[in-house]
């Protein structure tokens, strides 16, 4: 979840002070396009691995806080709760055996944080939601201990104005009450990056927005939550409602729901997604920001822009456009938060490789894929495929009405 050290600021003068920061990045980036500043020419990938921590009967083990204490590698890091952990992986060129060697990184960071894990007497587990999950286990009690946590749940439980509603049909139908964002820690996934120059971007994220249902129909793997069987995703309807901020209070009422899956194709620029997020959702977290972009744009650096970096981060598109930086050079890459965790690192790297592949497969055979399908239509497949999985009903490129299978 990015930086830490963050608050929940509900004084006027400190939002207005933040809101100006954003502005300010967004004008950075604006500039940083049109002068070309992005890296081209390289391709990259990586991932970001979230796992269940367990005990011997197969129940979450809150033990993060032990594990940290025994941990010497950076790319581990805290979740929402104290039995999530996830781990970062260094990105890989793309092409060659990058598939290779992200299937042998992944299997290294495993063993690692397995490693962790047995050393206070817990395992691990890898799924999207652990089915052996309960109610009482998502109390504040055992929210991972960092001012970022506090500070997002207070914000969102503060912009709902009440306990969250979940309400989910599929076989069974659950219907719970919660009074904070803990629920969310029921989710875990296996998160795809592919990094493409600006130039690109508009068409490779349509693209994702494209294949998102696909690859999420053959990659389901959170059928069961409090012993509910629900969607064959169930995790992408939770999640939803887990950050929804929307509330009945017309005065704090939000008309959307901060994760989604968008609302219109990309059509010329990144710029249009970071652009939307501002003007549609509230500043949530603050953060004391010691940089003005525009003078270190002017001074020949490369700002972080870590006021837009934040609010991103609290947006939860399911492909998500990221900002970064690596070796001094500005890149752009799309995040692809649809695919959950495990059930085997095998699973999570075929599904990994079929969604790079039918990106890059289509994007080679349609030049703009906004020409061939309605944004609606790939919206609609997609929740189509976290309900039914393998026996959804797409509508596809050709205009055709195929199964998923």
């Amino acid at each position: 979840m990015g930086e830490h050290n963050v608050r929940r600021d509900a004084e006027p003068s400190v939002l207005r002070e933040f809101t100006n920061h954003l502005m300010r990045d967004v004008r950075a980036l604006e500039l940083m396009l049109h002068e070309d500043m992005f890296e081209t020419g390289k391709r990259r990938i990586g991932a970001e691995q979230e796992l269940f921590m367990v005990d011997e009967r197969g129940e979450p083990a809150p033990v993060i806080e032990q594990v940290l204490e025994q941990n010497t590698d950076e790319r581990i890091v805290t979740e929402l709760t104290k039995f999530n952990v996830e781990f970062n992986m260094d990105p890989l060129q793309y092409g060659g055996n990058c598939f290779g060697q992200m299937e042998e990184a992944t299997t290294e960071l495993i063993e690692e944080v397995r490693g962790l894990t047995q050393q206070v007497g817990s395992e691990i587990a890898m799924t999207g939601i652990l089915p052996t999950a309960n109610l009482s286990d998502f109390a504040l009690d055992y929210m991972t201990p960092r001012p970022r946590y506090y500070a997002l749940n207070d914000a969102l439980s503060r912009l709902r104005g009440g306990p969250g509603q979940y309400q989910i049909r599929g076989i069974d139908e659950l219907f719970v009450k919660h009074d904070s964002i803990m629920l969310e820690g029921c989710n875990t996934s296996f998160q795809t990056h592919f990094q493409v120059s600006p130039e690109e971007f508009p068409r490779y994220y349509n693209i994702a927005q494209v294949v998102a249902a696909p690859c999420l129909a053959a990659a389901t793997n959170s059928p069961l939550l409090f012993g509910k069987r629900l969607w064959r995703e169930t995790r992408i309807a939770l999640f939803q409602q887990a950050v929804d901020t929307r509330s009945s209070n017309l005065y704090l009422r939000e008309m959307s729901p901060r994760v989604h899956f968008g609302t219109d194709w990309v059509e010329e620029s990144v710029m249009e997604i970071f652009k939307e997020d501002i003007s549609r959702f509230r500043v949530l977290l603050t953060t004391d920001l010691d940089e003005d972009p525009l003078d270190t744009l002017e001074a020949g650096g490369v700002p972080n822009l870590m006021a837009l970096q934040l609010h991103n981060g609290t947006v939860y598109r399911w492909n998500r456009a990221c900002y970064g930086i690596t070796d001094g050079k500005p890149h752009l890459r799309i995040e692809n938060r649809v695919l959950p965790s495990g059930p085997t690192v095998i699973d999570e790297i075929s599904n990994a490789v079929f969604w790079y592949g039918l990106v890059a497969g289509i994007a080679d055979e349609y030049r703009d894929v906004s020409e061939q399908i309605e944004f609606y239509e790939a919206r609609y497949n997609f929740t189509a495929a976290a309900r039914n999985g393998l026996a959804s009903q797409f509508k596809w490129l050709d205009g055709s009405n195929r199964p998923a299978h």
